[in-house]
């Protein structure tokens, strides 16, 4: 990096100059690192990274290139099982990983550890953020927060008028809509293994019974009942979905009634006054936070973490929020931000935190089961069965 001892960022939208100064032990990491080398390849979900491409209010790329010479090469990923995968091949310095795909990063050395001295603006993440179980293990950091949110129910309001979906039922078992008809082959799920999550989070409520006490931690019996759910509900869906755009496209052409799905689809759709709303139903809803971590074999770990500590800046956080439909990792984006609105952050779950079950990865080590929960590599298995139609 730079030998200055303060480095400048333009924020993007509002060209507004954001500086952040360097203590003592910062400059002293940064005089061993380096000069910036041009670029940074990030492995990142659909619409994390935005350049104005899509909508041109909504580009926090194009300023760091122009302040940092750092270029910004983006990777989409539909799933946090393709995350892990390209990072296991390389090429890439950062990854926008889920919880779900962040301890398998951590636990086969796929990331380092993060330098907290290195990024300034770490102090003013969210204090439920800085030290989440996620990202942080044995002490030491391994990602940056980035977002987080719920997954939502996604629904048609001309199939369901002014009778709203309460439940996930409605893309669970099978049932007459307020439209008249089924909903057999006009709704959709989630294309991966963590989805049988969702499918236990149902069940907590529909059955109490089983003695779910944590979706992501399931015994054998427990572990059936779920997958039983969801082969049941392969007769429904008409299609599993994992890219974004592609269910944008499904909701607008291919008549789908009801999803699982992220607010960052229905904000496009409703963009493009498309009938659609969502909803939190009654049984709750998974969710996902996401940190930037850094690869062990990061090419360009200079660049890597200027962008580490842009991505944190209150004005790229509120408009990403914004743009995502999600909460942002720092709390001061929840307030003047033109984009996301002083109540955006209310609306997207702010104070929900402790309702969400954030996605993480099964092992079967876990507390509520005894120890004796089935590990992720099963779930992965029997989840592409399921889609098999077995």
């Amino acid at each position: 990096m730079t030998s200055a001892r303060s480095i400048l960022i333009r924020a993007l939208a509002g060209a507004v100059a954001t500086t952040f100064t360097l203590g003592a032990s910062a400059q002293g990491a940064l005089s061993k690192i380096g000069k910036p080398e041009g670029q940074v390849d990030i492995v990142a979900w659909a619409g994390y990274i935005e350049r104005g491409e899509t909508d041109k209010a909504f580009d926090w790329v194009t300023g760091f290139e122009k302040a940092t010479g750092c270029k910004v090469n983006v990777k989409t990923a539909g799933t946090s099982d393709e995350m892990v995968a390209l990072m296991n091949e390389g090429g890439f310095d950062l990854v926008t990983a889920s919880g779900d795909a962040s301890m398998r990063l951590i636990a086969g050395k796929r990331v380092q550890p993060i330098n907290v001295n290195l990024i300034p603006s770490y102090k003013n993440i969210d204090p439920r953020l800085q030290k989440a179980p996620w990202h942080y293990v044995n002490n030491t950091h391994y990602g940056v927060p980035y977002q987080w949110g719920w997954n939502v129910l996604m629904y048609n309001t001309k199939v369901f008028g002014n009778k709203k979906p309460t439940s996930w039922s409605v893309v669970f078992e099978e049932q007459t809509l307020p439209d008249g008809k089924s909903n057999k082959g006009r709704v959709q799920a989630f294309d991966g293994p963590i989805y049988i999550a969702d499918a236990a989070l149902y069940l907590m409520k529909k059955k109490p019974e089983l003695g779910i006490k944590d979706p992501y931690e399931l015994n054998e019996t427990q572990y059936k009942a779920a997958l039983d759910l969801l082969r049941g509900q392969r007769k429904l869906v008409g299609k599993y979905w994992h890219d974004a755009f592609v269910q944008i496209d499904d909701f607008t052409n291919e008549g789908v009634a009801a999803s699982s799905s992220w607010q960052f689809m229905a904000n496009i759709l409703a963009s493009k006054k498309a009938p659609i709303a969502t909803v939190v139903p009654v049984e709750g809803a998974t969710g996902w936070a996401d940190s930037t971590m850094l690869h062990a074999d990061a090419a360009h770990p200079n660049c890597a973490y200027l962008w580490l500590e842009h991505s944190i800046n209150p004005k790229l956080q509120g408009d990403l929020a914004a743009w995502f439909g999600s909460v942002p990792a720092v709390p001061a984006a929840c307030k003047g931000n033109a984009l996301l609105g002083d109540k955006g952050c209310a609306t997207n779950g702010y104070n929900d935190f402790e309702r969400i079950s954030f996605w993480k990865t099964p092992t079967t080590k876990c507390a509520t089961q005894n120890n004796q929960c089935v590990p992720y590599h099963k779930w992965a298995s029997d989840y592409i069965a399921v889609l098999g139609g077995r």
